[in-house]
Order: C-alpha cells, then sequence, then structure tokens
C-alpha cells in the first residue's frame, strides 16, 4: 500500500500513579512528525493491520438531529480542515480532549495517541490510533542488552479512520468513519467513540448476512443448477472480498452488473433483491461487508460440543454428505494431518 503522508504527530499518556491515587498524564509533541522513512513504515504497518482486523463498525459525526453530544472533536476536525487551526495545535488538542475522557471513563491505559494525515488513491484520510507498548530488549552501542519500549501494533484495538473526502463530499454520508470492533470491551469502545463524537449507523455484519441470504435466495428462486449456484456464490464472495481488501464498500449495482454474464435470467440481482425483500431488510445500495460473515458464501462451518467441522461448500454431495433425516455427516476422504493423527492413535502404520 502506497501512502503519501501530509501530516503525522504522536503524544504520549503515562501511568502517574502515586501512594494514594492512580492516573493518567499526557506528554505532548511539541512538533509533527518528519516524512522519514520510518515513518512511513510504521503508518504502513498500522495500516495494514487496521485494514485486516475483520469486525469493524461504520460511523459518522453526531448531527443535531441525534440524541447525544458530539463534544469537541468534530469542530476540532472543521477547524484544522477549513486552516483555522494547525495540525499541532489541533492534534494537541484532541490529545487533551482524549485525557478528559480517559479519566472520565476511569481508563488508567498507558499508550501513545496517533493522528495521521495521508493520501491514499484519490481520497484523504485521517487515522486517530491508540498504540500500546510493550518491553522489548534492544544492544545498546557498547553492545550491552537493555530494556527497551516498544510500539506494539499488532495489538491496536482502538483506532479509526475516517475519510476525510468523503465527509466532505457527501457529508450526510452515514460511513465515512470506520473503526475497530475488537475484544477491548464495550465500555473501551464506547468511550473512543464518545472521544470522536461519532455514533454506529451501518451494521456491517448484519448487511453482509442479509446479502448472504439473498444470494441463496435468488439462486433457489432461479432454479440454479447446484454447480452453477456454487460458482455464483463464489463469484459474489470474489467481488465482495476484493471490495474488503480495498477497503471499498459493496455496490449492489456493480455485484448485480458482474453477475449477469454467469446467471441465465432476465431478473438481476438487484431487481430480485428490491423486489423479493420487505422494505425494513432491503440491502442499501453500498455498505462495508463483514469479512467473517463473508465465508458463509463458499463455506460451511460450526462447532459445538467439543466437534468443529468446516469444509467449502462445493463439497457437498461430493466428499461430504448429509443425511437431514438422521442428522448425520459422512466425510470420504479425511485431511492428511487429521489422517496421520487417527493412524498413530489407532497405532496403524503410515
Amino acid at each position: 500500500m502506497q501512502l503519501q503522508v501530509s501530516d503525522s504527530i504522536i503524544h504520549q499518556f503515562y501511568s502517574s500513579a502515586t501512594a494514594t491515587s492512580k492516573g493518567i498524564g499526557l506528554r505532548l509533541a511539541a512538533e509533527p512528525h518528519a516524512a522519514t522513512e520510518q515513518l512511513v513504515t510504521l503508518l504502513t504497518e498500522l495500516t495494514d493491520v487496521y485494514n485486516a482486523k475483520p469486525a469493524k463498525g461504520y460511523a459518522s459525526f453526531i448531527g443535531a438531529e441525534d440524541d447525544g453530544d458530539a463534544g469537541e472533536f468534530p469542530e476540532l476536525l472543521q477547524q484544522w480542515q477549513s486552516q483555522q487551526m494547525s495540525f499541532l495545535d489541533y492534534s494537541q488538542a484532541a490529545a487533551r480532549l482524549l485525557h478528559q475522557q480517559l479519566e472520565k471513563h476511569g481508563i488508567l491505559e498507558e499508550g501513545f495517541l496517533l493522528l495521521a494525515h495521508y493520501q491514499h488513491m484519490t481520497n484523504d484520510f485521517l487515522t486517530v490510533g491508540f498504540l500500546p507498548s510493550k518491553d522489548g530488549v534492544t544492544i545498546g552501542p557498547d553492545l550491552a542488552v537493555d530494556k527497551s519500549s516498544q510500539l506494539d501494533i499488532s495489538r491496536v484495538q482502538l483506532a479509526a479512520r475516517i475519510d476525510l473526502t468523503e465527509l466532505k463530499l457527501d457529508p450526510d454520508s452515514r460511513s465515512y468513519i470506520s473503526f475497530i470492533k475488537g475484544r477491548a470491551g464495550r465500555k473501551v469502545s464506547d468511550f473512543f467513540l464518545d472521544f470522536l463524537g461519532c455514533s454506529e449507523r451501518v451494521n456491517a455484519k448484519a448487511q453482509t448476512q442479509q446479502l448472504v441470504d439473498q444470494v441463496q435466495a435468488y439462486a433457489q428462486v432461479e432454479a440454479l443448477p447446484n454447480e452453477a449456484a456454487v460458482a455464483m456464490r463464489k463469484q459474489v464472495y470474489d467481488y465482495c472480498d476484493e471490495q474488503w481488501q480495498q477497503g471499498e464498500q459493496v455496490r449492489v449495482k456493480d455485484l448485480s452488473e458482474q453477475l449477469r454474464g454467469s446467471v441465465p435470467s432476465e431478473r438481476s440481482f438487484a431487481d430480485f433483491s428490491r423486489e423479493q425483500t420487505p422494505e425494513e431488510m432491503r440491502l442499501h445500495d453500498e455498505f462495508p461487508a463483514d469479512k467473517s460473515t463473508l465465508r458463509k458464501l463458499v463455506k460451511f462451518s460450526g462447532q459445538g460440543g467439543g466437534l468443529s467441522v468446516g469444509f467449502d461448500q462445493g463439497m457437498l454431495g461430493e466428499r461430504v454428505k448429509y443425511d437431514p433425516a438422521t442428522d448425520t455427516l459422512t466425510v470420504h476422504g479425511t485431511p492428511p494431518n487429521l489422517r496421520d493423527q487417527l493412524r498413530r492413535f489407532f497405532g496403524i502404520d503410515s
């Protein structure tokens, strides 16, 4: 991924515990980073980790029509974007605001606040991330082994990306902010959204599940043979996965056009989705995909009671047989590593 970095800065949050109380301190950077190779490497690594996170939420800033208080962050962003304040002043004000939120919610988390403004392809983006650190070791100039503190990018759970171009061109959009929906806990993720002054608008998991259900229904209504239905689901998966990899939204119209060549039907998928689905369950014209839910288009998987099973949908009816009457799954030919384990368990020579 090629990033063109315009502005970047990091502020530090550190433990300020005393004998009688615990707190969190703030150390502000005095100037933005220089555009060095190391900075681009850091931002590229963070962007790759962010893009690889399978669960994301999509949001927009809280407006006058919403319940709740937007806070100061959207106004600070607007002032910086309109050149009423410098990037340095904006970032320091944002860091102070985050400091207030940390203390308000009682979250005594050490780390670094990164704000990075960059261009990718044709859009401007702002990444806001709280970077954890970890203890490590380093070799000093005298070849002695010393302790060091290192950024732990792989453990980032609090991060958001604002598409500044989309915000400018379509301020009514409901998904120009994406953020990680990780395992940090609801209280922590809620506090980060409070800090940003935004509200989650688009449920990517629910929209993707509706897509999966409607693709399946489309194959059944159009009476596609099993092989053609499997191929169509794979085509839908490939398109959506490519959009996910690029950070782009799934566009139902574009997907429908791609399917026209492989589905011999006068009715397009977009028409089917619009005509056959109750209004409250219709797909949005554009929506972000959820990676884990997308896999349901091409795989069957499940676990429970100590058993975990997963296989490509194309194997059903061939290597894998299912009998609904007895709820029995028969697998012809086990994976080599499983077969080796079973043969060793039963003392059978390979």
